[in-house]
């Protein structure tokens, strides 16, 4: 026990955990230990004095000398006569302590401290490595795949864990061999009872593609520009809108980048997938036009959660898009039912049916 400092270092440094953490939960260990050996009932405290010798000590309360208790345990209690033999300057409610020796506890002893420690210090160590992953939620990973199972979920080695990309997080037409380098969002991280700590990716989440525009263009990174909603049909089309904090910068052009470089490269990794960029507004009227480009619109009228919008019949096939997309898109990136009104004509395209599909299409990918 002269040498606990230096063990709770070495721990530390081995672990990569920080010296107090592991501090507590040596005293912690020691507890248990004690407990085991000389009790359950009793109370007691580890101290590391200033020579960093660890000393365990039992702690008696002090009751009034009438006090039922005294007559059912008084090795957990003392009267407060008695303890005034011993220190004249305790009172009512406070605690004596009793200094224990760990020397010769035995072998027994010994075998339950180090299962003790072994245990506490592996439960910080999975503590510790739970934050740092639950921090990197919706931030992209780089890792190395060492399996694919039967029903093609992609194992990926990550530093210290194992974390796994469903076949449902996956973009259409994706296949992963073991030795890939896989670039992934963390989507999740939760404790499973049997299997631990699991951590799970995505590429088919709307996060994915913030994060790759963020580590492409310097002005999302820093801030100069922000990424307020974005929407994607994975592998397909994505839209994203952005509000730029300076008049000094241009959103688009700056994501976009010098003849499209900084947006090309995220839509590569992206299986190629077209990314229309917008600029975002507060006045709705005017986000949901620029979100229904390339399509014209000659007007939009808010009635709730729904937007109707006009437009010649021209411009109708745009903004619907290849089998909806465009439209449903429009949808998910600003939040309301658009619903088209052709201009000249009685026919309307109603955002009814988009609406159900944008949900089924959110639950589909499990996305928000």
């Amino acid at each position: 026990m002269e040498r606990i400092s230096d063990i709770i270092e070495s721990i530390a440094n081995e672990k990569g955990l920080d010296i107090e953490d592991v501090k507590e939960r040596v005293k912690r260990a020691i507890v248990n230990t004690a407990r085991h050996v000389y009790g359950e009932h009793y109370e007691y405290d580890v101290v590391i004095d200033a020579n960093k010798t660890l000393k365990l000590y039992q702690k008696i309360l002090i009751l009034s000398n009438d006090d039922e208790r005294l007559s059912e345990d008084n090795e957990h209690f003392i009267s407060v006569k008695d303890a005034k033999n011993i220190d004249s300057s305790v009172e009512i409610g406070d605690e004596l302590t009793y200094e224990l020796s760990l020397d010769n506890l035995g072998r027994t002893a010994a075998q339950t401290l180090h299962k003790e420690l072994e245990f506490h210090i592996q439960r910080l160590v999975e503590e510790k490595i739970f934050q740092k992953y639950e921090e990197l939620i919706g931030h992209v990973v780089f890792g190395t795949v060492v399996r694919v199972d039967e029903q093609e979920n992609t194992f990926v080695e990550i530093d210290e864990l194992r974390a796994v990309l469903p076949r449902k997080y996956r973009i259409k037409g994706e296949k992963f061999k073991v030795g890939d380098v896989v670039k992934a969002v963390i989507r999740k991280v939760y404790t499973d009872k049997s299997l631990g700590i699991k951590v799970e990716l995505s590429r088919t989440s709307p996060k994915f593609l913030e994060a790759l525009l963020a580590a492409e263009v310097p002005e999302i990174k820093d801030g100069g520009i922000i990424i307020q909603s974005s929407a994607r049909i994975p592998g397909e089309r994505a839209k994203i809108a952005l509000l730029s904090v300076s008049p000094n910068i241009d959103p688009i052009g700056a994501t976009v980048g010098t003849k499209g470089v900084r947006i090309n490269a995220v839509s590569k990794e992206l299986k190629n997938e077209n990314i229309d960029v917008v600029e975002y507004s507060a006045e709705p009227v005017i986000f949901i036009t620029r979100a229904m480009s390339p399509a014209i619109i000659s007007s939009v009228k808010i009635d709730g959660n729904k937007a109707i919008v006009s437009l010649v019949s021209e411009q109708k096939s745009k903004a619907i898009g290849k089998s909806g997309i465009n439209i449903r898109l429009a949808s998910m990136l600003t939040g309301y039912e658009i619903e088209l009104n052709e201009i000249g004509g009685s026919a309307k395209t109603s955002g009814s049916e988009n609406s159900e599909f944008t949900r089924d299409l959110r639950s589909l990918f499990g996305e928000d």
